[in-house]
């Protein structure tokens, strides 16, 4: 089986066209603000308009057999999408010299469209220029979504079909469909997340946001990405209805988008009746008055203030969104390794939420169950069940390859980052950070700290770990794997 390279690279040139574009929506930031950089964010989306017009152009073909997209095919296009959109998307921070290496440039913008919200910068708001503060929460916004479903929605126009790369983009559990045909699916959900941002952009505002500070974190809130304007993210904003706000489109956004689909359909049966859902508001309940309880044994002076702190840094986490309001690395020891716990969960299937996912959590749970009864009842037939459908031996065998493959790569990434010269803390709470899409982690890149201080060797191991995290492992092993390449 060859490779259709034609249009492996007729995709990525076409990707690269839209990135070029949208960094030039950063124009009328920096011309507001009367920065200079807004030359540096010209040329760069030049570059990324020029790049992906020759390559759009040397491959441009009419042949129907050439336009035909194969599963490898798709997996090669979604890796090399993330790899080039990160590559050239950097561009803008490097060539304005507000982030002068290339090591830092590149792992901010990996952060970027991954969602992870990790950053190298210690001075966000005091370093970096409105319309490159900009670019980061946009690189996000696409990366929230899934910069190939945009893809998957508009190469139908071209004549391409998408179905393969959607199946790329979310190998895991697929979420129910929308519609039969992928590229209606594709836009309803952009047409959900755009109305949705936009919705929260004007609360925000109303609630005392500066237009900025409401575009920039609408967009990251909706993409679960965490990247703020400010040094002290959302804690910054000591306002109570902000932050309800704010823990409120993080739960939503980390909600299933096909469930939304139902809900603004008032289809809420489906809402209800679904088992996912349902064990993912039960944990975030449970979970938050855990932390609060711990919280209020510690300081009982403001019941609302600690309640709202619990709940927001629950969510912020749980979500893989990363916002941070306080540091929870400085409250105890317990609370410390239970973040750190959440960060290896994740919340919904078909959300812009990062980590394993809670549905791949409860069909193990519930297989480990099924597995307990057969003990003792060693001829009965005990099927795992999830919203009254069977869940298939292969769904469990892939859920279990993938839960040892992220253990496996979690701690491969964890020694590799000690041998770095990171302390043991450190190493172990970016590694899970890095590949949970989260964020924060523990020790030196606690909430309250930056991922400046980590060695440039360690910056590509997490890079590596964004990538495999967002892309949920398989997308990426694949194509490293000989059989791969080989013909058949």
């Amino acid at each position: 089986m060859k490779f259709n390279l034609k249009v492996i690279i007729n995709i990525v040139g076409i990707l690269l066209i839209v990135n070029g574009i949208l960094m030039l929506t950063c124009l009328p930031f920096s011309f507001y603000y009367q920065e200079s950089s807004w030359y540096e964010i010209t040329i760069s989306s030049i570059i990324n308009l020029i790049t992906g017009c020759i390559l759009y152009v040397l491959t441009r073909t009419n042949k129907k057999e050439e336009k035909n997209i194969k599963k490898r095919d798709g997996y090669l296009i979604v890796t090399a999408s993330w790899f080039f959109l990160s590559l050239f998307g950097m561009l803008p921070y490097f060539l304005s010299n507000q982030i002068p290496t290339f090591t830092n440039a590149f792992f901010e913008s990996v952060s970027g469209y991954t969602t992870t919200g990790a950053t190298i910068l210690d001075d966000i708001d005091g370093s970096l220029d409105y319309g490159l503060m900009y670019w980061r929460s946009l690189t996000q916004y696409m990366g929230g979504m899934g910069i190939i479903v945009l893809a998957v929605a508009i190469l139908p126009f071209l004549g391409i079909g998408g179905m393969q790369l959607f199946v790329a983009e979310a190998p895991g559990i697929s979420p129910d469909k929308l519609r039969p045909r992928i590229k209606e699916t594709a836009k309803r959900l952009w047409i959900i997340y755009l109305t949705f941002t936009i919705i929260l952009f004007f609360i925000l505002f109303a609630e005392g946001m500066t237009f900025f500070d409401a575009v920039n974190h609408a967009m990251t809130t909706m993409a679960t990405g965490g990247f703020s304007t400010k040094n002290e993210s959302i804690g910054y904003f000591d306002s109570p209805t902000i932050q309800y706000t704010i823990i409120f489109f993080m739960a939503l956004s980390a909600t299933n988008f096909t469930l939304i689909y139902f809900g603004l359909k008032f289809q809420f049966r489906k809402i209800i009746e679904n088992e996912e859902f349902k064990f993912y508001i039960g944990f975030l309940v449970i979970l938050t008055l855990i932390v609060f309880s711990t919280l209020y044994t510690i300081d009982n002076t403001d019941i609302e203030k600690t309640f709202r702190t619990a709940l927001f840094n629950v969510v912020a986490i749980l979500t893989t969104t990363g916002y941070a309001s306080a540091d929870f690395t400085s409250w105890n020891t317990f609370m410390t390794i239970l973040f750190f716990l959440l960060m290896f969960f994740g919340a919904t299937a078909g959300s812009t939420s990062g980590g394993v996912k809670l549905i791949r959590h409860m069909i193990l749970l519930k297989n480990s169950f099924s597995e307990l009864k057969k003990q003792l009842h060693p001829s009965a037939i005990i099927p795992v069940r999830i919203n009254n459908s069977v869940v298939t031996r292969d769904v469990i065998l892939n859920i279990q390859a993938f839960i040892i493959l992220y253990i496996f790569l979690f701690s491969i990434g964890t020694i590799l980052m000690s041998l770095t010269g990171v302390d043991f803390i450190t190493a172990v709470g970016s590694a899970g950070s890095a590949i949970g899409n989260v964020g924060p982690g523990i020790g030196d890149v606690g909430p309250a700290e930056t991922y400046s201080s980590i060695p440039t060797t360690g910056k590509y191991i997490l890079c590596v770990l964004m990538f495999l995290g967002r892309l949920e492992l398989f997308t990426v092993l694949l194509i490293l794997t000989p059989f791969f390449w080989r013909d058949h």
